[in-house]
């Protein structure tokens, strides 16, 4: 059975490397019946290559993926039907640029602690983004603030779990 969810909302799974969410973000997008949009997949090559090479990205390599990022949000939001996109969205300033876009974004923080990220990422095969990086991903991580539009889930259970926690809080009626 579906969760539903008002209007053309935009889901935005974020945390970490190996919180989860691309995991949770399909299965949520499957639940709500929405599309799903795997951010990573809007890095340029050379974010790509920099991340794969152990260089942490700074603010002027994301500009371009947070633009498509958010082009992506308005386009959804405007097809009436919303989505789901996996995103670290690390900084506030990120998450507030995706909410000037005018669309209903709401956020679910997978929160996580660095040694089970860790492990995580050493299991996973095939990802560019290499388990040295965490560290800068944890040094740049502004968690969800009170006041934004959003809740944080605890990550360290299993997919299933955390996804039933995601489910319930978007499909809350005073979300």
């Amino acid at each position: 059975m579906a969760a539903t969810v008002g209007g053309s909302r935009v889901v935005i799974v974020m945390g970490v490397s190996g919180s989860g969410k691309s995991t949770v973000g399909t299965r949520l997008a499957e639940r709500l019946g929405v599309p799903f949009l795997e951010g990573d997949d809007l890095h340029p090559v050379a974010n790509r290559v920099k991340m794969a090479s152990g260089q942490p990205l700074d603010d002027a390599d994301r500009r371009p993926w947070l633009a498509a990022l958010t082009e992506w949000i308005r386009r959804t939001a405007s097809s009436g039907h919303g989505g789901v996109a996996a995103c670290s969205a690390l900084r506030r300033a990120y998450r507030d640029e995706f909410r000037r876009t005018g669309a209903n974004v709401w956020f679910v923080y997978l929160a996580l602690d660095r040694e089970v990220a860790e492990e995580r990422m050493a299991r996973r095969t095939g990802h560019f983004m290499p388990a040295e990086l965490l560290d800068s991903q944890y040094a740049t991580l502004d968690p969800l603030h009170a006041g934004e539009p959003g809740v944080t889930v605890d990550a360290s259970g299993s997919p299933e779990r955390v996804l039933a926690a995601a489910v319930r809080a978007v499909s809350r009626p005073d979300r």
